[in-house]
């Protein structure tokens, strides 16, 4: 996703706001709209993370990143363990997960676990609490399983 378009229609519609002020307020305007390209930037992949972050809530146990490389930004999607590579990311639906509706639950943990478990979730840049719900969802929710009884298929790739 290239993000070069949003923030040219920022910087134009900045200029266009200042062309009804003075000559000094539109080159002011102009100067502004020059140093907008980083901060803009960096709050649009702010707004994207927190999409992506939004939509693996839903897509329990599998996940949306958010990778950029230089000015290009690109949405990876993981696809739970055990779901078919043939079928289409659009036409799966997610285990059973209502966000709307969640409860506390206590768990208790030897500390050797959860370090394991802390380090796991560092590894996919989640928190520990969306890696243990992943971790949950994928175990109820049916699927292939292989003979080690972990899912048989996974699927990894870029969304543009």
């Amino acid at each position: 996703m290239e993000l070069m378009h949003y923030t040219e229609e920022l910087q134009r519609q900045l200029v266009a706001a200042a062309a009804a002020g003075t000559e000094e307020t539109r080159e002011t305007a102009d100067r502004l709209a020059g140093a907008l390209d980083a901060a803009t930037r960096l709050v649009l992949v702010e707004a994207l993370s927190e999409a992506a972050g939004e939509i693996t809530r839903d897509l329990a146990p599998g996940s949306v990143d958010l990778r950029v490389r230089g000015r290009d930004v690109d949405f990876v999607v993981t696809r739970p363990e055990g779901e078919a590579e043939a079928a289409p990311a659009v036409a799966s639906a997610p285990p059973e997960v209502d966000d709307e509706a969640t409860s506390r639950t206590t768990l208790r943990l030897p500390d050797a676990l959860k370090t394991r478990a802390e380090a796991a979730a560092a590894a996919e840049g989640v928190s520990l609490n969306t890696w243990l719900v992943r971790a949950v969802a994928g175990a109820v929710s049916p699927g292939p399983q292989s003979r080690r009884g972990r899912a048989a298929a996974s699927y990894q790739g870029w969304v543009r």
